[in-house]
């Protein structure tokens, strides 16, 4: 026989779950916005991996601009993964962030000079034999791009950049003396979705727009992406300098 004192438990056991779920559901929401917000701010900041993935899909198509990206987003998923599950390591980084700053600053330069002034873009149809050069495999008197080249480029320039490193470690820190892990796994997640999908669009719009392009306008937008290293890199290597004045 039901008595009255269970169905007024099992009813207050029904609304506990509810409020429980509720409140469940609210702080995830709560936490795909803050995602989405900072996957937003990622998107529309600029920086020198912007204008490389722009230039790398421009000067190698889709499949070379799919390629540098995808470094890009393993090293996210790497700093992600260390700045919230091994955060002894990360604090033991920050003792070391001046001499990471700098060599991280000094590979932007020397990435600058090697597009602004070294680095040529030459008429497919005058190479031949078989040869790999940085970011191309010449087959026949044909280009192809070096797919594991450029993949690396695409880690080493994310992973060396002072502010991406100083973005995942702040916001690791921030952010875990208010959300909970689940809450911190939505940010991220949604961060970095919103992230890859903006980067699909630079590729596929770069991609297309390189078809269209002279030899002389893609030697034009290395110019101007390795001046933009140049510009970045001194401008941290400054910042870096007159923080230890």
């Amino acid at each position: 026989m039901i008595t009255q004192p269970f169905i007024k438990n099992y009813f207050a056991k029904v609304k506990e779950n509810r409020i429980r779920f509720l409140t469940y559901f609210y702080f995830m929401i709560e936490a795909f916005i803050k995602g989405f917000a900072l996957g937003l701010l990622l998107v529309f900041s600029v920086g020198p991996v912007i204008f490389t993935i722009i230039k790398q899909s421009i000067n190698h198509g889709k499949r070379g601009g799919f390629s540098f990206v995808a470094g890009v987003w393993f090293s996210d998923v790497i700093w992600v993964v260390l700045s919230n599950g091994f955060s002894e390591i990360i604090k033991s980084l920050l003792n070391f962030k001046v001499p990471i700053g700098i060599a991280g600053s000094l590979f932007l330069i020397a990435m600058g000079i090697y597009f602004a002034f070294i680095k040529k873009i030459e008429p497919k149809k005058q190479r031949e034999a078989i040869e790999i050069e940085g970011d191309e495999i010449i087959v026949a008197g044909k280009i192809r791009p070096n797919y594991v080249a450029l993949f690396s480029s695409g880690f080493l320039i994310n992973t060396l950049n002072p502010a991406v490193i100083a973005f995942w470690m702040a916001m690791a820190v921030s952010l875990s003396a208010t959300y909970t892990l689940q809450q911190r796994v939505v940010i991220f997640v949604t961060c970095l979705g919103i992230n890859m999908l903006a980067d699909v669009g630079k590729v596929l719009g770069a991609g297309n727009l390189g078809k269209k392009l002279s030899t002389k306008n893609i030697l034009l937008i290395n110019k101007i992406s390795g001046y933009l290293y140049l510009v970045f890199g001194l401008v941290v290597l400054g910042g870096i300098i007159y923080s230890l004045l």
